[in-house]
């Protein structure tokens, strides 16, 4: 049976989903749940990696598995060998061929920043603190500017091996609730830390140091130096698969 799960995690005190030699990492918690609940080791394939301290609110993994248990019955199941800041939400049967990685077809991200002079303690782990005065307007212009078909080679990060460096975002938006600015994007696909030097970027624009209309030269470029800062991971939050 391939189970297919949806999880919400607190990325804080992991070393991102991929399992690593020498750190703890979400993937690795939810396989050990797995062997408890199902009695035997499988591997539990991720829908994305992430980065340390990257958050999720509905991530999609996949396992196989012969024991059947009902569907209704797995979060359950598993929740009782998961720790507290990682939690199954739902989990259903899949088709013997789904694949939580290949057979996505756009994934929306949220990246959080509160823009004041102190730092709510309370939200350290889960927001990046910039603390300059933003124009909400002109990041909302710039934002424009990234949806499409792009070559987004100067948004991700040096060194980085990808077969293509093309991807289609459907749509980004941008907007403020009082200090805390949400930056929302869709795509079918990301390079890595796209999503961190975009908000980056957008979040320099908001503070002038990159004037909004230069982001179409900025993109041709496919220049890395010419985009903006790679935002802190603690803002990154993974809000949603569509297969």
């Amino acid at each position: 049976m391939n189970y297919m799960l949806n999880i919400s995690f607190d990325g804080t005190a992991y070393h991102g989903w991929q399992i690593q030699n020498n750190a703890i990492s979400v993937c690795q918690v939810m396989e050990d749940a797995v062997e408890k609940i199902f009695k035997t080791k499988s591997q539990v394939i991720g829908c994305s990696r992430t980065d340390a301290g990257v958050h999720a609110l509905n991530y999609i993994c996949n396992f196989k598995s012969d024991l059947l248990i009902p569907e209704d019955k797995v979060p359950y199941a598993l929740n009782t060998k998961l720790p507290p800041d990682v939690r199954v939400k739902w989990a259903k049967y899949a088709e013997d061929d789904f694949h939580s990685r290949y057979s996505v077809h756009s994934k929306t991200y949220v990246y959080k920043a509160i823009c004041s002079d102190i730092m709510n303690p309370l939200m350290q782990n889960y927001a990046y603190h910039f603390p300059y005065k933003i124009n909400i307007e002109n990041m909302q212009m710039a934002s424009k500017y990234f949806v499409g078909t792009h070559d987004f080679s100067g948004f991700m990060t040096q060194g980085s091996n990808q077969n293509t460096t093309v991807r289609t975002v459907n749509f980004l938006n941008v907007s403020q609730n009082d200090e805390t600015v949400e930056i929302e994007i869709n795509a079918n696909a990301y390079l890595y830390n796209m999503v961190r030097i975009i908000s980056g970027t957008l979040l320099m624009v908001g503070m002038g140091k990159i004037p909004q209309n230069e982001i179409p030269e900025i993109i041709a470029s496919r220049d890395r130096t010419r985009a903006g800062i790679t935002a802190e991971p603690q803002g990154l939050y993974l809000k949603e698969i569509a297969y």
